[in-house]
């Protein structure tokens, strides 16, 4: 049974002709009338199914405006890198006591660093970290040498986008006190990123197929994007 609040949102919104994010951002706030913070969200869905192969996106994006989410971030290294690390804002650092950690099921963190060299050893429990998303990858910049800007990337405001295997990508750009300047930076972010990961591919036609935007427990509008991707 829908709640009074939910009834009192408009109806068949994805009928509604498709708008701009400046157009949109101020509708999506008006119906953030929950008490809380609401997170401001896209769903893209992408051309993934082409003739040849199937497309698998996944990389991390800097947001500009910030993400407003403290994330817990633990590192895996050597001994000399370990101090940039904490100075850098690691929530838990360690070498090989670290890993036997993890491995007895410590998983207190939602994004992991290693070190090229110390990975040889952490790979061992990919059976762990693979299936909870956080296994070090190089592409994600999780796997390097510069601990210490990794660190202050995955604090400052970095997410990952990923799609699932029929195409479906959902990703945050801020929350409601976000000033639209911000969000919208996040979202040119988003779709610069897009852009640029399209060109390492081979779809044929546009990568998105459509683009909707939402706020935690508010209704879905069909987004317009200003240029093809």
């Amino acid at each position: 049974m829908s709640s009074k609040r939910y009834k009192k949102l408009p109806k068949n919104t994805r009928e509604i002709t498709s708008e701009s994010i400046e157009k949109l951002l101020p509708i999506i706030k008006k119906n953030c009338t929950t008490k809380f913070d609401e997170g401001i969200d896209l769903s893209f869905q992408i051309n993934n199914k082409q003739k040849k192969n199937e497309i698998n996106l996944r990389t991390v994006i800097n947001m500009p405006g910030g993400t407003g989410k403290k994330v817990k971030v633990a590192v895996v290294c050597e001994e000399p890198k370990q101090k940039d690390a904490m100075n850098a804002g690691a929530d838990t650092v360690g070498g090989d006591e670290l890993i036997e950690k993890i491995k007895g099921g410590y998983l207190d963190f939602e994004k992991l660093i290693c070190t090229p060299s110390m990975m040889v050893k952490l790979s061992k429990l990919g059976k762990v970290l693979g299936p909870k998303g956080l296994m070090p990858n190089p592409k994600l910049g999780t796997v390097t040498d510069n601990v210490e800007k990794s660190v202050k990337d995955s604090k400052s405001g970095q997410v990952e986008i990923r799609n699932d295997k029929d195409g479906n990508i959902g990703v945050s750009i801020g929350k409601k006190s976000f000033s639209d300047e911000n969000l919208i930076k996040n979202f040119n972010a988003i779709i610069e990123t897009l852009e640029k990961e399209k060109m390492n591919t081979t779809i044929k036609g546009d990568l998105i197929k459509s683009l909707f935007i939402t706020s935690s427990m508010g209704v879905s509008y069909k987004l317009k994007l200003n240029k093809n991707i």
